[in-house]
């Protein structure tokens, strides 16, 4: 057997392993389930040492290759306290309600029979995720709770660290007495997995990849299965001209500085020209003390210039579409509102845009407007997250319109079926 056919066949066998827990996961109980993910939770505190040490073989790693920058290593790193939050992560999973086998919509219908619908699993999810080791504890978790077998495949990168935490996830699931083919880790480096993996429409019921452009883009383009996905995370904030300025400094510094390498930062600042000369100088003296590379059009150059802030850059039309994970921001003003929106409409990326105004029509005018997954008014961007948004935990961001959108949870890892409850009713 040739090392394509070895490899295809250990796939496939990935897939038939997982449609089989699929469907005894499907029926387990909350209590099953959540005891579980308290096991598997209790694990990842066990077994720190151990994690710890085979995630910093995989940073020591990546450091030595020259092309990871600073955002990678980032990403890739755990510490003690990453490893209680994603312990955290999978208790507050277990304490989430069940989706599972939720009826709504009941009503009766003239024939006398009543018609509802059903929340069910999807199925087997594969999931696709590059650098970020946390990532396998929270799909395997927000998996197993909404009934769902799924298939990990981290990148090369982190291959060391997310093994260890999958055992974790088998820990619990043995604890549970539930089957541990419902967590399985892709443990080879070998980028024909994923091509195996996009193709097994016969196994898989949907795709999420969580990574770089290149990869989304790649799935998106090749997949067979449906696909959840975002590419990029061109988040604006927009300082309206009724803005109050306290708020604008805070939201805008908050938006691009709280984490530089995550997608919902901030990475275009766009000011309305009116209040443009009060508020530049205030927010770029922030980023200049934080070392924010600002990258600027006319008007907000001359605005910073003249406020003695230095270091300042012309802004090139490619930064506006730019997603930079970094210290860097654009900055534009702008006459008002329609402009803005029109600007995000343009440059976005559908992840999350914010508007700081006092002004109740505008903010209404920016939510139902601004097409994105999340839409925010007098909020940072650093909001758009599962944990955030009270979800427990997120399988990733979707910017796709359709079946989820924004940060998916628990139910955007499930469907509706529609049900019918008779007592011999026949049609006439």
């Amino acid at each position: 057997m040739s090392p394509q056919e070895s490899l295809q066949a250990a796939m496939t066998a990935f897939g038939v392993a997982a449609r089989s827990a699929s469907a005894q996961l499907a029926r387990a109980s909350s209590a099953a389930k959540n005891h579980a993910l308290e096991a598997a939770a209790q694990a990842l505190i066990d077994r720190e040492k151990t994690i710890l040490a085979e995630n910093a073989r995989d940073v020591k790693a990546a450091r030595a290759d020259k092309n990871n920058d600073d955002a990678f290593i980032e990403r890739l790193t755990l510490t003690g306290k990453a490893i209680e939050e994603m312990a955290d992560g999978l208790r507050q999973i277990a304490r989430l309600p069940d989706p599972i086998g939720e009826v709504t919509g009941l009503t009766s219908r003239p024939s006398g029979i009543q018609v509802g619908r059903m929340r069910v699993p999807l199925g087997v999810v594969a999931i696709i995720y590059e650098s970020r080791p946390d990532v396998t504890a929270d799909a395997g978790a927000l998996c197993l709770k909404s009934g769902n077998a799924c298939i990990l495949r981290g990148g090369s990168e982190a291959l060391n660290s997310n093994q260890a935490i999958a055992a974790c996830l088998a820990v619990g699931l043995k604890a549970a007495g539930l089957p541990e083919e419902a967590v399985q880790f892709v443990a080879t480096a070998d980028r024909a997995a994923v091509g195996a993996l996009i193709a097994m429409e016969k196994y898989i019921d949907v795709i999420v990849p969580r990574g770089g452009k290149s990869l989304i883009e790649r799935v998106a383009s090749e997949a067979r299965v449906p696909v959840i996905k975002h590419l990029d995370g061109v988040c604006h904030v927009y300082v309206d001209d009724s803005a109050d300025l306290d708020k604008a400094v805070r939201i805008s510094d908050n938006a691009k500085t709280q984490r530089y390498a995550t997608c919902n930062t901030m990475e275009t600042l766009l000011v309305a020209q009116s209040i443009a000369p009060r508020f530049l100088p205030l927010i770029g003296k922030i980023y200049a003390e934080k070392r924010v590379q600002m990258r600027c059009c006319p008007e907000s150059k001359a605005i910073l210039a003249k406020a003695g802030i230095k270091g300042l850059k012309d802004a090139t039309e490619a930064d506006f579409y730019a997603e930079f994970l970094a210290p860097v921001i654009a900055i534009s003003t702008l006459p008002g509102l329609d402009e803005a929106i029109a600007h995000i409409a343009k440059y976005g990326s559908a992840h999350t845009d914010a508007i700081v105004t006092e002004n109740w029509s505008h903010g209404q005018r920016f939510l139902r407007e601004v097409d994105s997954a999340s839409v925010m008014v007098n909020a940072s961007t650093r909001f758009a997250d599962g944990y955030e948004f009270g979800l427990g935990a997120e399988i990733g961001i979707s910017t796709n319109k359709l079946h989820a959108r924004g940060p998916v949870g628990l139910e955007g890892l499930t469907s509706q079926k529609w049900i019918v409850l008779g007592d011999g009713h026949v049609r006439s």
